[in-house]
């Protein structure tokens, strides 16, 4: 078992070059971090799901942390989440952060050849709010087909039942992409997935056309929320 975070940081514009710094520096004490499994520094697109426009003041870090109890790390001390380091650069440029906790419970696939949630069912049974994250590595030869037919229809999931919010990122811009998703429940996200035509041709072309060289697909329970972003915590009262 492990606890997964989607961490959100927002710089203010003024600052978005220590951002580029950040994502490069970071990668040490992520490394050396003996309570992180793995990790993953990404920036974000603009519109909250896939977007060719980054949101230069806007990252992600995503990270995998053994499971020792079921109790949230205490945002008082230095050493919690992402580490002394880190946390520290936050409160020094002023940053807004956003963290969700999060417990893998069903999926496929790998990311970067390997299974970084652990062993997951193809189906479990969830009660409550749950997340999601699609990630693929785009085949070159595919990105036309992609960006013509996925984009505009990830962007009609903001109208969808259910939907709480959600944020576009991705690791190299254009090429290896994915979408964190929040939703009321595990129905409205299969309503959305399945159940609208339009989504549901994108996903079969997907696979026939054999567009991604890597996918994954993972559903969390959500354990709690730290922070906000743009000024507001979506999952406030929910969890």
């Amino acid at each position: 078992m492990m606890r997964v975070t989607i961490t959100i940081i927002r710089y203010n514009p003024w600052l978005i070059p220590f951002a580029f710094i950040a994502m490069a520096i970071f990668r040490l004490p992520l490394y050396l971090n003996k309570k992180i499994q793995f990790y993953k520094l990404m920036g974000c697109g603009k519109n909250g799901t896939f977007d060719k426009i980054p949101d230069l003041q806007q990252w992600a870090i995503l990270a995998t942390h053994p499971f020792e109890k079921n109790s949230l790390p205490d945002p008082t001390t230095d050493n919690y989440i992402l580490g002394k380091f880190i946390n520290g650069w936050f409160r020094f440029f002023n940053c807004e952060t956003f963290t969700v906790f999060l417990e893998p419970i069903e999926g496929h696939g790998l990311w970067d050849k390997k299974k970084v949630f652990g062993e997951l069912l193809d189906k479990k049974v969830h009660e409550g709010p749950i997340a999601t994250l699609t990630r693929a590595t785009i085949r070159l030869s595919k990105m036309s087909y992609f960006w013509k037919h996925v984009a505009p229809v990830a962007e009609k999931m903001h109208t969808a039942k259910g939907y709480i919010t959600s944020v576009g990122i991705g690791e190299i811009p254009w090429i290896k992409q994915a979408t964190f998703s929040i939703w009321q429940s595990k129905e409205d996200m299969k309503a959305f997935a399945y159940g609208m035509k339009e989504h549901a041709e994108v996903v079969k072309m997907t696979r026939a056309q054999r567009w991604y060289s890597e996918d994954l697909f993972v559903r969390f329970a959500i354990k709690g929320s730290m922070g906000t972003i743009r000024g507001n915590n979506p999952l406030k009262g929910i969890v």
